[in-house]
């Protein structure tokens, strides 16, 4: 059973919301959260991105940095921008993207789910990136930025939120850069907040869709207060962690693709007819070439798009790793003939994802930036479920998720 609970959840001031709320940390340099800020002292990036408080070059792992988080949210609390609710409450999180709208359950996630999993991972965290989140987590005792949880799609739960949906919500803005729309409502009602609990308990587990080492940093630090208090009973704010969660069918992952600086000292011509050993490739001209279906990939080379489809044989439907085309891809084409065998680690290669779109790829290789691109077609919401079930990893790099979580909305203290 998954355990969630509500919480006392810590937020703008409706008339102040878009003046706080900020893009999620990760998907940001410091100088662009730099940029982004600006002038508003009440952007969230003073707390997720302090660094940009400190001069030009300061790195964010700065023992400075995470001090400056800790005294701006508090900063934020003294002035009334962010304001801890009086009571404990679930809420409901919104996006909208090119006219299609998927609704969360901002819940507290059980720290104990996690380290048993119940709450299942479908990658592979690094250890400094956990050590990171884990000291934002220590310095601001607060999960500041939630997860993002996918879970069985549940009738009664589509049913309440579509009640609530229905009225006006505290929240409703259109973020700038992306143009989405996101909106928030409070759940106040017992009997609702007492159904929700109850549908989670009778779920069997959850997904991370998004926000791996954040999951794990919020756990790993559960664990240490355990450890560290002698009366500890199990009740405590530190044992849970903030999480939207949506219904896995409402959920968009969009393609993540690769762009290579060489092709392994190959012509191009020597390079297609390597392909041709496990793959029918077919050259499509020279307009933007999208992949149709799952084992078709797209290639850019030399201003040509070409269509590359998996021969029968080359991999195992059975295997909910070996099916995957970002598995067939490493395993054949950047492996095999490319000999770029660590995608975390290769300088080789570089991953383009989510919005920008293939025209990004194009524009990559057609600059003399990188040699080639590799489109493939998305991972479905099942396969990653399927995966986490079986317990294996996903490649590196093969899901984005879109549209991300806007941070500053909601913050959970552990306290």
């Amino acid at each position: 059973m998954a355990i969630i609970k509500p919480f006392k959840g810590i937020r703008p001031p409706k008339e102040l919301v878009e003046q706080v709320e900020s893009r999620p940390y990760d998907v940001l340099d410091s100088e662009e959260a730099r940029a982004e800020a600006g002038d508003n002292e009440k952007s969230l990036y003073h707390i997720i991105k302090p660094e940009i408080d400190f001069p030009i070059g300061t790195s964010e792992y700065d023992p400075r940095v995470y001090e400056k988080a800790a005294e701006n949210f508090q900063k934020f609390q003294d002035k009334g921008w962010l304001v801890q609710d009086s009571r404990d409450h679930y809420y409901i999180y919104a996006q909208t993207m090119n006219g299609k709208t998927q609704y969360g359950l901002v819940v507290c996630a059980h720290t104990d789910d996690y380290m048993a999993g119940r709450i299942k991972k479908h990658e592979l965290t690094r250890r400094d990136k956990e050590e990171d989140r884990m000291k934002h987590v220590r310095v601001n005792n607060a999960n500041i930025e939630p997860v993002f949880f996918a879970y069985p799609d549940n009738q009664v739960l589509n049913d309440l939120i579509m009640r609530y949906a229905a009225t006006e919500p505290e929240y409703d803005f259109i973020a700038p850069i992306d143009g989405f729309r996101h909106q928030f409502w409070v759940i106040n009602d017992d009997n609702d907040m007492q159904t929700i609990t109850n549908e989670f308990a009778k779920m069997p587990s959850l997904y991370i869709a998004d926000g791996h080492h954040r999951s794990a940093a919020a756990a790993l630090v559960g664990a240490e207060k355990q450890k560290q208090n002698p009366n500890h009973n199990g009740t405590e704010e530190y044992n849970f962690f903030m999480a939207v969660c949506f219904q896995a069918s409402q959920l968009t992952i969009l393609d993540y693709n690769r762009v290579v600086k060489d092709l392994n000292g190959m012509s191009s011509e020597e390079f297609l007819a390597a392909l041709q050993v496990n793959f029918i490739v077919e050259d499509k001209g020279t307009e933007i070439y999208k992949p149709q279906q799952l084992h078709e990939f797209s290639l850019y080379l030399d201003e040509h798009w070409y269509s590359l489809k998996a021969k029968e044989g080359t991999y195992d439907n059975n295997d909910p790793i070996g099916v995957l085309d970002v598995d067939i891809s490493s395993r054949l084409i950047l492996d095999e003939i490319l000999n770029i065998g660590d995608l975390r680690s290769s300088q080789r290669i570089d991953f383009v994802g989510g919005l920008r779109g293939l025209k990004e790829l194009k524009r990559r290789v057609d600059s003399g930036e990188m040699r080639a691109a590799l489109a493939l077609y998305p991972v479905s919401m099942q396969q990653i479920m399927d995966i986490a079930d079986s317990g294996k990893i996903m490649p590196p790099k093969a899901t984005w998720f879109e549209p991300k979580l806007r941070s500053g909305l909601v913050i959970h203290k552990l306290v």
